[in-house]
């Protein structure tokens, strides 16, 4: 039985997310795997459609109903991997109680603001260039690791390079857990 994978969204959710397919392509013949849009998981109706609105909506109780649902919905513990402010989501979400294998967040906007980290196996994957990452000070101090790519900002999880990478160690952790 394979393992569960468990993607959840950017801000963007299937609306902008052409890039997320390929990410299936290389796991959905080694991982069960469910997808949640953020914007469904959080309940969004946002109006006018802009990158601002959007993250308002988020910051302004978006992120907290997100985790919530995303708790009600997932009971086993899974794997998870998320991106943007779906770390975010999932973080709190591992926080709350939700069952967690590991979190492999790119980009997580959001978490730089929490006082402690899930009980799991963290991944936390950064650009260089990205302005929402956490500084190593937080880090130390709420003992996690941060992984930083060079030349990447924020989106970094959209480059095929990058995606090949991440799916790479995604499924070494699926085939060294069979044998």
């Amino acid at each position: 039985m394979a393992e569960k994978l468990v993607v959840v969204s950017d801000m963007w959710g299937v609306k902008n997310g052409l890039w997320i397919t390929s990410y299936f392509g290389y796991l959905q013949q080694y991982y069960d795997i469910s997808f949640y849009d953020c914007q469904q998981l959080a309940n969004l109706d946002v109006s006018i459609f802009t990158e601002k609105n959007i993250h308002e909506a988020f910051v302004n109780g978006g992120i907290e109903t997100a985790a919530t649902n995303l708790l009600k919905k997932e009971e086993t513990a899974s794997h998870y991997l998320a991106f943007s402010i779906g770390g975010a989501i999932a973080w709190k979400a591992a926080l709350s109680g939700l069952p967690m294998k590991s979190l492999t967040a790119i980009s997580a906007t959001r978490v730089r603001f929490e006082k402690e980290s899930p009980n799991c196996e963290l991944n936390l994957i950064y650009g260089e260039c990205d302005k929402f990452k956490p500084d190593m000070k937080w880090a130390k101090k709420v003992g996690v690791g941060l992984r930083v790519i060079p030349s990447f900002g924020h989106q970094l999880y959209t480059d095929e390079k990058i995606i090949g990478d991440i799916c790479l160690e995604l499924l070494q952790k699926v085939t060294r857990n069979a044998s």
